[in-house]
């Protein structure tokens, strides 16, 4: 095989408007980048202008290309729900029929039961949605004196531990959850991941450590990154895409905790790699701006990470392929803190690929996961989705 790489971005949270079906989800009026764009009198982004982000949907400042340079267009979610792990799932391929449970009301009585017996913790704290920052505000002070670990959740499918490090050490914090997910979560209560949250710090001041680990649900069949790596082509995650795939499928896994970061090996990784899939997520869309309801904030990430978008471009080979896109939309202008139903952009550029081709509205975001198996030729009939490398070829 030819030496060729793919570089594939999900802008974590950058929706583009609700899914017809977005009303059953409570975002019939979901349209994250808009939104934004409209709150902050404007988004700008000329490098994502001049790929053809504009020619997708309206957007306040960016307006459409004459010519645009990559190629553009929109993918729904054919997955039930509107989580990272089915979002990030069905752009590899394998669309989920079932949604992942969630707990708007807290998990119950029972669940919680087994699993301070499984556990031997005498007690617990939490037990709500809630944002993380402000539930270990919250309830630190008391977590600190009662040594119970903080149990929340949000709009995805999780059960995060919150602990403070020196009240309930990390190899115990990963014991719980490890308990939690091989034991306690199953069933019907499979949850997408299990996270644990460690913190330190002092009443009033309490911050999130780097030592976040996620235990997720491995897919149930074959995605790209599987049929990839069966064929020896490299596969490298940044970002918190290896949590979303348990780690399958992956032949190389970096962390980061921010975009700032998460671009730099991008952009590393992409300079030294001339075969391959990097495959990357970068969360602060999402994470620190989507669920604190921040427009501002998320304008800022937007425009921060189109000012890296030349550098990504250079660290292109000629037969290499960038894909720009979403795994959800996570609307900070709306009523809610939680994710949003919406379509995703799709944004692609080739060196000696075409440019300016509409690629309308795809049917399934899975259309990308079989666009990268075509690209690398593999064969991939068990993947969902329908290919359009040729058409950007």
């Amino acid at each position: 095989m030819a030496q060729k790489k793919i570089i594939f971005v999900v802008l974590d949270g950058v929706g583009i408007g609700a899914l017809p079906d977005a009303p059953a989800y409570g975002d019939a009026t979901a349209n994250t980048l808009a939104n934004v764009s409209i709150a902050v009198g404007g988004l700008n982004l000329p490098n994502l202008q001049r790929l053809g982000l504009g020619n997708i949907a309206p957007v306040e400042g960016v307006p459409p290309a004459s010519v645009p340079e990559g190629c553009y267009g929109k993918m729904a979610e054919q997955s039930a729900g509107k989580d990272s792990t089915t979002g990030h799932w069905e752009i590899a391929g394998l669309v989920t029929e079932r949604p992942f449970p969630l707990y708007p009301n807290g998990f119950p009585e029972d669940l919680l039961t087994a699993f301070l017996r499984a556990t031997g913790h005498k007690g617990y704290l939490g037990n709500k949605p809630a944002s993380g920052t402000q539930i270990i505000e919250e309830l630190g002070d008391e977590h600190r004196r009662t040594g119970y670990p903080i149990l929340y959740t949000s709009g995805d499918s999780v059960f995060q531990i919150a602990a403070h490090e020196e009240i309930i050490k990390l190899e115990e914090l990963y014991r719980l959850c490890s308990i939690a997910r091989e034991r306690i979560l199953v069933g019907d209560h499979r949850v997408g991941r299990v996270i644990a949250r460690p913190f330190i710090g002092t009443s009033g001041a309490y911050v999130r450590t780097g030592n976040r680990r996620d235990y997720s649900v491995a897919p149930p069949s074959s995605t790209v990154l599987d049929l990839l790596t069966e064929r020896n082509i490299p596969t490298v995650s940044i970002g918190k895409v290896d949590d979303l795939f348990a780690g399958r499928g992956l032949t190389e896994k970096i962390h980061t905790k921010s975009n700032e970061e998460g671009i730099e090996r991008i952009v590393q990784y992409s300079t030294s790699h001339s075969l391959g899939l990097i495959f990357a997520n970068l969360v602060d869309f999402d994470m620190l701006y989507g669920h604190r309801q921040d427009p501002s904030g998320f304008a800022r990430a937007l425009e921060a990470f189109d000012s890296a978008v030349p550098r990504i471009i250079e660290c292109l080979g000629h037969d290499d392929l960038l894909i720009l896109t979403a795994d959800h939309g996570n609307d900070p202008t709306d009523a809610s803190t939680d994710h949003t139903r919406e379509f995703v952009p799709l944004l692609t550029y080739r060196r000696n690929g075409k440019r300016g081709i509409d690629l309308g509205t795809r049917d399934s975001f899975a259309d990308a996961g079989k666009t990268v198996a075509e690209f690398f030729e593999v064969p991939a009939n068990e993947l969902a989705g329908r290919s359009f490398f040729s058409t950007v070829a």
